[in-house]
């Protein structure tokens, strides 16, 4: 999730004391997304292109999947933890989806989770992903719908669930500021069908409670705390309270929904 560092991007890539973002979401959605990419078929001499890979757990499924014959490159403005990945068949290059041309063409499928969302010419950045397909090549884009489901806690049972969700109502904001459209994810089956794709499928995904949620909301309430406090959109005390609530493990903690979109080049 790191495709611009100036605008739209809440979470920092860097690990914090709860642990690196990257694994909360990988732990979060992995299966999902290899879940999907088994339905679209990948498989031996795929050229895949996977953008914003921060991490290297898809980049290791991929290659995996695609073996010796196939190619998988992962791209992102920020590679320093992807390039552990980078063996033959996975190649790791610095680029910005939203401001660049594509690295390359032809590709069978190409990859995107939590990026669109987040960067600063999404139009531009969906363009490129398209173009870069051969045709009846497969683009798969995920993205998160935090307008669709806003509450940390749906069930809403006490003052530690109310507290997270005055918090995650101020993370909403901050978010919302920097640039980030709360409701992208269910414009994306629209946008795919737009974009001149075909037999596009989506389905949303979430967990209502999960240790890697727990992990993913700290993380992220850690790096946002400054600008949490400075805004007045949560004091200094709640978020302290709300982080030892965390790391009690007594709350129910959900993400938003997670929407996976797929269509052919015709």
């Amino acid at each position: 999730m790191t495709q611009t560092r100036t605008h739209g991007y809440l979470l920092d890539p860097r690990p914090t004391d709860a642990g690196h973002p990257f694994d909360a979401t990988g732990a979060l959605f992995d299966a999902t997304t290899f879940r999907h990419f088994e339905h679209l078929g990948v498989g031996p001499g795929w050229r895949c292109w996977e953008v914003g890979a921060g991490g290297t757990s898809v980049l290791g499924w991929l290659a995996k999947r695609v073996g010796p014959t196939g190619r998988v490159l992962g791209t992102d403005l920020d590679t320093s933890r992807a390039s552990a990945a980078e063996r033959p068949p996975v190649e790791v290059r610095c680029h910005d989806v939203s401001a660049q041309e594509p690295p390359g063409g032809n590709f069978d499928l190409v990859h995107a989770r939590l990026v669109l969302s987040q960067v600063t010419d999404r139009e531009r950045a969906l363009r490129a992903m398209v173009g870069a397909l051969r045709p009846g090549g497969r683009l798969f884009v995920e993205d998160a719908d935090v307008a669709l489901q806003p509450l940390a806690c749906p069930d809403e049972q006490g003052h530690a669930q109310q507290l997270a969700n005055h918090v995650r109502h101020g993370l909403r904001t901050v978010l919302a500021e920097r640039g980030t459209d709360p409701s992208y994810g269910r414009t994306l089956p629209r946008l795919l069908r737009e974009a001149g794709l075909v037999q596009v499928e989506a389905e949303a995904h979430f967990p209502l409670t999960s240790p890697a949620a727990v992990a993913l909301e700290t993380a992220t309430v850690q790096q946002a705390r400054e600008r949490l406090v400075a805004r007045e959109l949560v004091t200094a005390a709640d978020i302290d309270r709300y982080l030892t609530q965390l790391a009690s493990g007594s709350l129910d903690l959900t993400t938003a929904p997670m929407i996976s979109a797929w269509g052919r080049k015709g």
